[in-house]
């Protein structure tokens, strides 16, 4: 919840591979007070069924910017050991790396001011990702 001196951010992540929520995905939530300053974690979650992750942790007061890391490897690991033996050369099990995954984590930094609510849905699939801030 944002005040008048904090800023609030939330997320949610939808494959839009298979048109679904992207669950088990975790996010870490870093803040800095000013372009100069050093980044400070503050926690994180993981998306639930409905690929949101709705117990951030809450903005320090005097934050200016704010990222979001969103550890997709693992997620797209998961989904190809699912659909392994169907897309036996599915684009995203090719030229991808070594561990298949061509985006292993996606960050996201966006400045924000007190008082204001921050929803950054994130739209990803194996080889692209969309980001907006939402309502």
């Amino acid at each position: 919840m944002s005040t008048d001196t904090t800023a609030s951010v939330s997320t949610h992540i939808l494959d839009t591979s298979v048109g679904r929520p992207a669950e088990g995905v975790a996010v870490a939530l870093a803040a800095r007070a000013g372009s100069d300053a050093a980044w400070v974690p503050l926690g994180g979650s993981a998306t639930d069924a409905d690929g949101r992750c709705k117990d951030l942790p809450a903005l320090p007061e005097g934050t200016t910017h704010v990222r979001l890391d969103f550890q997709t490897e693992s997620y797209f690991l998961s989904k190809q050991n699912k659909q392994a033996e169907a897309q036996q050369d599915a684009p995203a099990n090719r030229d991808s790396g070594a561990s298949g995954v061509f985006f292993p984590e996606v960050a996201i930094t966006f400045a924000v001011v007190p008082g204001e609510h921050y929803h950054v849905p994130l739209l990803l699939n194996p080889f692209g990702y969309s980001v907006y801030r939402g309502s």
